[in-house]
């Protein structure tokens, strides 16, 4: 098997063909490198173009791969790149293991080739959690865009990294998962930020947390004591996973039910050294972040443009970041007072007589759910249903009790909503569109009513992601 182009290019496998995997392509041919993209789905005409464009030979289609190729590719580069969609436990993936084939994700691939400014590599701020991490990734970036810094903000989010890594930039902001993360190898990032661990994805971590939350952990595995881990102090997976894995990083601590001094003292009893930390102040009106060798910045909680408990977090992680990489006091304070969130995400959409519709179409697991019920007022029609991730809606049930007055399900399989919510709220629908679900939410609803698309579920039995469900989601509501 020849395994490179006729120009004597040495050929790299790229499983996968989403952003990801275009990304990787695209790196690879910055490099010198010819890509092979191997994707058993058939490939839309945009993203081939755009593969074809890098030089990329793309297989895709025909509900295999050419793992010869792929394996012999792999032997002659040590190791292949895998998209985070893949299962880790998919044939390949094993069989390429068996051959002593490193699996690398596109995060670690795009950091082995970042680039310096002279002899110091680009700062990279990285952030994971089962929650929130779109908008801290959203509002980190935000703080120092506002700065002056040239920022990219990439990964999860949207934008492959390894599309953007050698793009000129002061600072890389990047959403991590835990699936990205699962291909890491000495990605390590200056700053790491871990909000919080809650139950997700675990069909992929054999419904294991530990096994879940050791995958968040990656994100710390190879900082060293020059770089920073902004750590929930309020998550005990979190502080569970830390007692059990450890790391070299120093610690800042957020806590959004103590003061500093309270996190400082509670995580040393319990072994932990605190570098820097962050929470409310005595009167818990506001918070502050305390970090060595600077001034304390302290903002009232009501200047803040993003609200709510969860928020809160966000916020201050955010903060932190652009604390430790001295960003003005002054300039943290407006840029977190003017942001304006994120689409899908707790996002008002519009008012119809008196019906407030509300998008969290990016609520994609229970505790994302949980955090959108406990911030909504009034009266509240749900909609709620997609691919059950193996949920455990237990948390949800005092919220729906206090709250929630009808229940509108949209998805294929509703079984397990219906069956739990159902004597909880005073009717049940099922639908099959979102247009429907909007229909059907506006003709029940009263003034006064908040109609919530918060799933708790995936997208992926009638949508092609939750952008696709949210937009849907608007554009009904915008032709009541």
């Amino acid at each position: 098997m020849k395994n490179g182009g006729s120009d004597g290019t040495r050929e790299i496998a790229v499983l996968g063909a989403g952003e990801s995997g275009l990304g990787v392509a695209q790196l690879a041919a910055a490099l010198g490198w010819r890509p092979f993209v191997s994707d058993l789905a058939a490939v839309r005409p945009d993203r081939l173009q755009a593969l074809e464009a890098a030089g990329a030979a793309v297989e895709h289609g025909r509900g295999k791969h050419d793992e010869a190729r792929v394996m012999a590719t792999g032997k002659t580069t040590g190791f292949v790149v895998k998209s985070p969609g893949i299962p880790e436990n998919a044939p390949l993936v094993a069989a390429l293991r068996e051959a002593g084939i490193d699996i690398l994700s596109e995060i670690e691939f795009a950091f082995r080739h970042l680039p310096s400014t002279g002899s110091v590599p680009t700062p990279v701020v990285a952030i994971t959690g089962s929650n929130g991490k779109t908008t801290t990734t959203a509002l980190t970036g935000h703080l120092f865009e506002q700065a002056g810094w040239r920022t990219n903000v990439a990964g999860n989010i949207g934008k492959s990294w390894a599309a953007t890594v050698l793009a000129p930039t002061d600072i890389h902001v990047l959403e991590v998962s835990s699936f990205q993360l699962d291909g890491v190898r000495t990605f390590r990032p200056n700053i790491a930020v871990l909000l919080n661990i809650t139950p997700d994805h675990l069909d992929r971590y054999d419904h294991d947390m530990e096994q879940y939350a050791d995958a968040k952990w990656q994100i710390t595995a190879h900082q060293t004591p020059e770089d920073l881990l902004i750590l929930n102090a309020d998550c005990p997976v979190s502080l569970a996973a830390l007692k059990r894995n450890g790391t070299a990083a120093r610690i800042a601590a957020l806590s959004t039910s103590r003061t500093p001094d309270e996190v400082r003292a509670g995580l040393a009893g319990a072994g932990v050294r605190v570098w820097s930390a962050a929470g409310l102040t005595p009167n818990g009106e506001a918070f502050t972040i305390e970090i060595p060798a600077k001034s304390p910045f302290t903002m009232t909680i009501q200047e803040l443009a993003l609200q709510g408990k969860h928020n809160l977090h966000n916020s201050m992680a955010s903060s932190v970041a652009a604390r430790v990489l001295d960003l003005r006091k002054e300039g943290i304070r407006e840029s977190l007072q003017q942001f304006d969130g994120i689409e899908h995400r707790l996002e008002f959409v519009q008012e119809v007589n008196g019906i407030r519709f509300i998008n969290d179409s990016k609520a994609t697991n229970v505790n994302s759910a949980w955090y959108a019920l406990e911030s909504v007022t009034g009266p509240v029609i749900w909609v709620a249903g997609g691919v059950d991730k193996g949920n455990d809606y237990t948390s949800l049930l005092h919220l729906v009790d206090e709250k929630v007055d009808h229940l509108i399900c949209l998805g294929k399989d509703n079984a397990k909503l219906k069956e739990t919510f159902g004597p909880r709220v005073q009717t049940v629908h099922e639908v099959l569109s979102a247009e429907d679900a909007v229909g059907m939410a506006y003709h029940l609803g009263m003034p006064g009513m908040t109609v919530l698309l918060s799933p708790a579920c995936a997208s992926f039995d009638l949508f092609g992601s939750y952008e696709e469900r949210g937009r849907a989601f608007k554009s009904a509501v915008k032709r009541l």
